[in-house]
């Protein structure tokens, strides 16, 4: 896949199957996240996989997360419960941020960002689907404790991956001019 074609048509991708990467392609994919900018070499990220009954086990973490703060919220319950089911396999994608003279954790989080969305775009040109999934269940201080996240660390979210199932949408044509301006602006 020609690389500005992907990077012009990736999409997100909400229905995704099974199978999911395969161990190699996985590699690949982690491979092009890890060259994401990073101004220090601080690498402020790293990553988690949850396949198989990995994901049942993330579930009940949502639930219970949910359940902490309203215990008669049963419906929002089964919903957390079965978030991670939608993907054969998720990618937890957590900042490492590190104390440093120069880069401060906002670029730090951004780099991590970065890596996230090599990993989306690395996922789309092996053929693969791909969502980043965050919400309020991602920023909850339960589910940081259950994933083993060090007070340093900031969980930014999960992403989806599996086979597409139906038509890829069409990503959407926007005007680089509604967004682009020049500085300073120009006086009429």
């Amino acid at each position: 896949m020609d690389a500005l074609d992907l990077l012009l048509n990736r999409v997100s991708v909400p229905r995704l199957g099974d199978p999911a990467p395969a161990a190699d392609q996985l590699d690949l994919m982690f491979r092009a996240a890890l060259r994401a900018p990073d101004h220090g070499q601080l690498r402020p990220w790293r990553f988690l996989t949850i396949a198989g009954e990995a994901r049942q086990a993330l579930g009940e973490l949502f639930a219970d997360a949910v359940r902490q703060r309203d215990p008669a919220a049963a419906e929002a319950q089964a919903k957390a419960r079965n978030m991670p089911l939608r993907a054969p396999l998720l990618v937890a994608i957590i900042a490492r941020l590190q104390a440093h003279p120069k880069v401060p954790e906002s670029e730090q989080l951004l780099a991590a960002g970065c890596a996230a969305h090599g990993l989306l775009l690395a996922a789309q040109a092996l053929g693969f689907g791909g969502i980043w999934r965050s919400g309020e269940l991602a920023f909850d201080p339960h589910v940081a404790t259950g994933l083993g996240l060090a007070a340093d660390e900031r969980l930014l979210g999960f992403i989806y991956l599996g086979t597409p199932e139906g038509r890829l949408r069409s990503a959407p044509q926007l005007d680089p001019l509604d967004f682009v301006s020049s500085w300073p602006p120009r006086q009429q």
